[in-house]
């Protein structure tokens, strides 16, 4: 059965500034893995025992402070006395390229500078991983199901609303159409009664 990648992602030192961190680990999370975050002002020592603990794939260590060749391979050595040597150990900051180089003589993955795509991380994480789980690859995460179109259900609705009103139209009598009604004959004969009885009271005036 298929499983996500988990990764820890990881800020050791006095470093405060997180916020690359956090975007990292939010889009690896959105690229379908499990991500633990240490949080800031972390030791070599405690980020180890949390990957144990997590039993994670990948340890990730976001370093800014200039301190990248003395705590990778501490991390690393500790990983290895740990038991979980056999992890991905990589991660970024401000890091020279020949530092990088350096890094990756003693056994750390790639890492990564400034401005690096999210994308390509992920990328590199699930390389790493497909390489050395084969037959457990990470599963990709599943498209969002379509909703329905938004026309149709306004027409169903109108259609809906609609349907009452000619019901009752159908339920009201039909009005006869060859009679008038009262109404309009005393309308018809009222001028004609007030005209005679008019007359009628002039004509005993003048007797």
């Amino acid at each position: 059965m298929q499983r996500k990648i988990r990764v820890l992602v990881g800020k050791p030192g006095l470093d405060g500034h997180d916020r690359g961190a956090k975007v990292v680990a939010a889009a690896l999370r959105d690229a379908g893995m499990e991500v633990v975050y240490t949080g800031l002002h972390q030791t070599p020592v405690q980020i180890v025992e949390a990957a144990a603990q997590e039993d994670v794939d990948v340890v990730a260590l976001s370093i800014l402070s200039g301190a990248h060749m003395h705590l990778f391979p501490e991390v690393m050595k500790l990983m290895r006395a740990r038991g979980i040597g056999d992890r991905l150990l990589t991660g970024g900051g401000i890091i020279p390229p020949e530092d990088m180089g350096t890094l990756a003589g003693m056994g750390v993955g790639r890492l990564f500078g400034p401005g690096a795509s999210t994308q390509d991380i992920a990328q590199y994480i699930r390389e790493w991983f497909a390489a050395t789980h084969p037959g457990d690859a990470a599963p990709s995460r599943a498209p969002a199901p379509h909703a329905p179109a938004p026309r149709a259900r306004t027409k169903t609705a109108a259609a809906a609303r609609r349907a009452p009103a000619k019901r009752a139209a159908a339920a009201r009598p039909k009005r006869k159409t060859g009679a008038a009604s009262p109404k309009r004959k005393r309308a018809r004969t009222s001028p004609r009664a007030g005209a005679k009885g008019r007359k009628a009271t002039a004509k005993r005036g003048r007797r």
